[in-house]
């Protein structure tokens, strides 16, 4: 019976990153076998390793289905073939077979020498220049017809070890989450990170906000942080806007006082007079404008030009003007602005922090924070390998980082 057989080879942190072994399981889980050839296994916990594997199977079918999966753990042929091209044929669709990206450094081989793949992000395809010289991820809605794109898993490669390098500080906190993890020795790790971004000019860092920052009374905290320059980038959507707003003209958040706690009188309608006040006005930074917005978060990121993006959803009230309510806009914006992103904050938004994930390069040290221990999972579980968990209140957990980093 005649075998088809691939030889790659894995580099880099296999071995403490599990690499190898999932390479493994996903040869013998879908048809394939596996014969190594060599292995060499680092010294100390800096030293890579590299394997040699040698994989076999029944049919061309199962061998390009598993070459498609290991590729994707940071695999690679040995023999170096040229990479496939294919023009499109019409706008928003690629061609069949076409390769599928994932949050890894990838590099396509063309014209005799390996070429980087810009701007990485998962679930994307590969497009290449006519020139040939610059490769680059792109979204299914992003193609036009004859844009040349990659085909298939020849002469495409990735690098696994980018997936546990950068966590640096953060590396005791392994994978796992549990709400029993010392949630204070954990903050203090992240607040020692901001600052050593902050001093050495690593790169920019990213909130991505939910509405219980607000509910639970710690906007101020995210007001200070903005403050002192330790927040570059803010995401989020129109509720968490609205209720920032609300705040700061009400007093509330879905009408409850942020005082007493209670209901307020006609509370229920804040929201919609928020957004209301803020449309008549032209938008929020023509509010702060006017003199209607003095102070809160959205207030202060206009007041110390911190970029924010708000990202609309089909439940949502108003919007506020500057809520882009077009997915593609507002996720192609939201791209670009991340690409000096070092360190990701998520904090209790399940929507928008998975869909920021998706679109984080795994190079990105990401933490989610959610007092819903399945949130964090389902981040890990959609591709966010580097994401680390973190289960806790929004408001004690930026209330801790917010003295860590002042030491008040």
């Amino acid at each position: 019976m005649k075998k088809f057989s691939e030889l790659i080879e894995i580099k880099g942190h296999i071995i403490d990153s599990l690499t190898l072994p999932k390479i493994f399981d996903e040869i013998l889980d879908h048809g394939g076998n596996y014969e190594s050839e060599e292995i060499k296994i680092g010294r100390t916990k800096k030293d890579p390793s590299y394997a040699r594997i040698k994989v076999t199977a029944p049919s061309k079918p199962i061998i390009e289905n598993i070459m498609s999966r290991i590729l994707k753990l940071g695999a690679a042929p040995v023999r170096q073939t040229e990479v496939k091209l294919k023009e499109t044929e019409n706008d928003g669709i690629f061609p069949d077979n076409f390769h599928i990206t994932t949050n890894l450094p990838a590099e396509i081989y063309i014209k005799g020498k390996w070429l980087q793949v810009e701007n990485i992000c998962m679930d994307s395809g590969i497009a290449v220049t006519n020139d040939f010289k610059k490769a680059y991820c792109i979204k299914m809605n992003e193609v036009k017809r004859g844009d040349k794109i990659v085909l298939g898993h020849d002469g495409v490669r990735v690098d696994p070890g980018k997936r546990i390098k950068h966590k640096g500080v953060f590396e005791f906190m392994g994978s796992s989450i549990s709400p029993e993890k010392s949630k204070w020795l954990i903050i203090k790790n992240i607040a020692e990170n901001m600052k050593e971004i902050k001093s050495k000019r690593k790169g920019k860092i990213l909130f991505v906000c939910g509405p219980a920052i607000i509910h639970t009374g710690a906007r101020k905290y995210l007001e200070i942080l903005i403050n002192e320059g330790f927040i570059d980038i803010l995401f989020s959507g129109n509720g968490f806007a609205t209720h920032d707003i609300e705040a700061s003209l009400f007093g509330t958040s879905l009408g409850v006082s942020l005082k007493e706690g209670v209901q307020t009188k006609r509370g229920h309608e804040h929201h919609l007079r928020t957004i209301n006040t803020i449309r008549k006005a032209g938008g929020i930074k023509k509010a702060v404008e006017k003199g209607i917005l003095r102070e809160g978060i959205l207030y202060s990121c206009i007041k110390n030009g911190v970029d924010f993006v708000l990202a609309g959803s089909i439940r949502d009230d108003g919007p506020l003007p500057e809520v882009i309510t077009d997915t593609n806009e507002a996720q192609a914006l939201m791209r670009n602005k991340i690409k000096d992103v070092s360190l990701s904050i998520m904090i209790a938004s399940m929507l928008h922090s998975i869909a920021i994930g998706n679109i984080l390069p795994s190079s990105v040290t990401t933490v989610c924070v959610d007092i819903n221990p399945e949130m964090v999972t389902k981040l890990a579980d959609r591709g966010s390998f580097q994401a680390i968990g973190l289960v806790t209140d929004a408001e004690l957990f930026l209330r801790e980082l917010t003295n860590y980093l002042f030491q008040i």
